[in-house]
């Protein structure tokens, strides 16, 4: 019977050392405004799972969508003034 053991740990070995590249970690700065803008809509949908919606609650759920949706043309505003500056 042969066990395979050395072949996994080779590979689980490897995967350790592997740390974000600097324009990986650029790419997730630029995007910190919507990752928390996402993380608060989805604070807002769990808050609102297992209780009647209020009006209050209305204005919470469409202000934390808006900001959403404000991040993400930040972000996409961002990548083409990025892409503009580059072809220029």
């Amino acid at each position: 019977m042969k066990l395979i053991v050395p072949a996994h740990s080779l590979v689980t070995a490897a995967l350790t050392d592997i740390e974000p590249s600097d324009a990986e970690l650029d790419a997730i700065e630029h995007e910190a405004p919507l990752i928390s803008a996402e993380v608060e809509l989805l604070d807002v949908q769990i808050a609102l799972l297992d209780q009647p919606v209020t009006a209050f609650d209305e204005r919470r759920l469409r202000r934390a969508r808006r900001k959403v949706l404000n991040a993400r043309a930040e972000v996409a505003n961002r990548r083409a003034a990025v892409r503009e500056g580059d072809a220029a």
